[in-house]
């Protein structure tokens, strides 16, 4: 969610229980600016919040000019001060798979793996390290698959150049009623892994340029199985709230290019999921 714009977003999210205190948005209005300018980014989103049994992790995401490059991700305890997160990696990614419950809250938390995974702490051991898993690292794995997850954006707001850097559509001017109520106008914002799999035929209708991405009607469970789509605020906004990841809500004011996603939860996938639908 756009830093600029993150008082007006949330009032369009709010619906779905997002929100922040006024003294939280009068210490992001001006500390995200300055984390901008400290760090040299180009841009910055103000990704959400995962909240703790003894604190909450305020997280923030700086972008450079290539916006499917790597992000920058930053977590903060008070919304004041900033910490740089390390890069997300499969060992990390494993290893939170395997950490269930609350968030604490403080990051030098420890987890035992020897409870949790024995043959996980078993090979940490082989390895030479610690069979503990640190609440910082679980904060940066879990901030990486919810991004993969459920991170979306509406078809055509970026575009794909022929050197494959991804930028910013300066020609999008918002999805039509018609076409923000379907899934499949809807991207994740991630690499793509569908698009290998199509046809020939299939890929004859994409362009290159804009259907670089997977599409939400692909998404397992298919359908609505994995997202509600609502119309907000007389029908002005369109709503998008992951069931996967409760907490993810996404918005779109159609013929505009308003747009972002945020995150309000306690960082626990909904394992329940397929019981549910």
């Amino acid at each position: 969610m756009e830093a600029l714009s993150l008082p007006a977003a949330l009032s369009l999210v709010a619906g779905g229980g997002a929100g922040l205190s006024p003294e939280l948005r009068a210490a992001l209005g001006a500390s995200l600016p300055l984390l901008q300018r400290d760090y040299r980014f180009e841009r910055v989103w103000f990704w959400g919040c995962i909240q703790g049994v003894r604190g909450a992790y305020y997280i923030a995401q700086g972008l450079g000019p290539d916006r499917a490059a790597p992000r920058s991700r930053l977590y903060s305890l008070n919304c004041l001060d900033w910490s740089l997160l390390t890069p997300a990696t499969e060992e990390m990614l494993a290893l939170a798979e395997e950490v269930k419950g609350r968030f604490q809250g403080d990051p030098s938390f420890e987890y035992s793996l020897a409870e949790i995974n024995p043959e996980a702490a078993a090979r940490l051991v082989q390895s030479g390290k610690e069979p503990v898993m640190k609440e910082e690292a679980r904060l940066i794995a879990t901030i990486e698959q919810i991004d993969r997850a459920v991170g979306i954006v509406p078809r055509g707001a970026f575009v794909k150049t022929p050197l494959g850097s991804v930028h910013e559509n300066r020609h999008f001017e918002g999805l039509s009623l018609v076409e923000a109520k379907k899934l499949s106008s809807y991207f994740h914002f991630t690499e793509p892994t569908n698009l290998k799999n199509k046809t020939l035929l299939e890929k004859a209708d994409l362009d290159p340029s804009t259907d670089f991405l997977n599409s939400l009607e692909h998404d397992i469970p298919q359908g609505k199985g994995s997202w509600s789509i609502q119309l907000e605020k007389g029908g002005s906004v369109v709503v998008l709230r992951s069931l996967l990841w409760l907490g993810l809500t996404f918005y779109h004011v159609p013929m505009t290019k308003q747009f972002g996603y945020i995150y309000f939860g306690t960082g626990e996938k909904n394992l329940d999921l397929p019981f549910m639908l």
